[in-house]
């Protein structure tokens, strides 16, 4: 992993970038990237893109799952396991609904309201974090190139 200096939100999204552009493209996923940073110690926990693991997996997701698989918990308990205030960068704002019926990722973003202190979006939706105590920022200046990897692989018109 690239050193990113702290604080560095535009190096951490490019990371982001990065992973979203090794997701494979198809013409009904979006390509996203995602990190969680510590940013206490500036440490990377986690990484993830879209379809990573296996099955219809989201970049938070994977970020999620790894990071539960590495402290040997359930995604679902790794709240208890991780120490508070991380940051997550992701190229375009978590989804707030899935037509596979999976849950979606800013439910699993609330999920870990208090450990997650703020998400960093290149690619801003509707708001829908906010209300959980969840700072939601938008990083400039990437967007042309996050939506040229999200849509790799859509049928232009």
């Amino acid at each position: 992993m690239p050193e990113v200096p702290t604080g560095d939100h535009e190096a951490y999204m490019r990371l982001a970038l990065e992973q979203a552009q090794r997701s494979p493209p198809k013409p009904t996923n979006y390509r996203v990237g995602a990190v969680v940073v510590n940013p206490a110690t500036n440490d990377i926990l986690a990484t993830g893109y879209t379809l990573e693991l296996p099955g219809n997996t989201h970049a938070e997701q994977c970020c999620f799952l790894k990071l539960a698989e590495r402290h040997g918990v359930s995604e679902e308990n790794l709240k208890g396991v991780l120490p508070p205030d991380l940051v997550l960068y992701t190229t375009v704002e978590p989804c707030s609904k899935r037509l596979s019926g999976i849950l979606p990722c800013v439910e699993r973003v609330l999920r870990l309201a208090g450990t997650i202190r703020t998400v960093y979006v290149g690619i801003m939706e509707p708001e829908t974090l906010g209300d959980a105590g969840i700072t939601l920022v938008h990083v400039p200046g990437l967007e042309k190139e996050i939506l040229e990897v999200a849509t790799a692989g859509h049928a232009k018109d």
